[in-house]
């Protein structure tokens, strides 16, 4: 996370943030299988991302590593990076 100048009000600023959906492992495990995501290089972490995405319709993906990239790409997730 880094050493913010002002922590108190950061983490203020994130209470403040809209929150994803924590989905059921048992619903990642289902994508999972039913989109083929196996054996593309991310983890049950970012397949959790992933899920939490798709349970929000309209919420995208922001992320810089490129094999969470290429799901979020290939399932139409991913947010523009400025």
């Amino acid at each position: 996370m880094g050493p913010w100048r002002d922590r108190a009000s950061t983490l203020a600023r994130l209470d403040n943030m809209p929150q994803a959906r924590v989905v059921p492992l048992q619903d990642v495990r289902r994508m999972i299988e039913s989109r083929a995501l196996y054996s593309k290089g991310i983890g049950l972490t970012d397949a959790y991302l992933v899920a939490s995405c798709l349970a929000a319709p309209g919420t995208r993906l922001w992320t810089s590593d490129a094999r969470l990239g290429q799901v979020a790409d290939l399932l139409g997730i991913r947010a523009n990076l400025p």
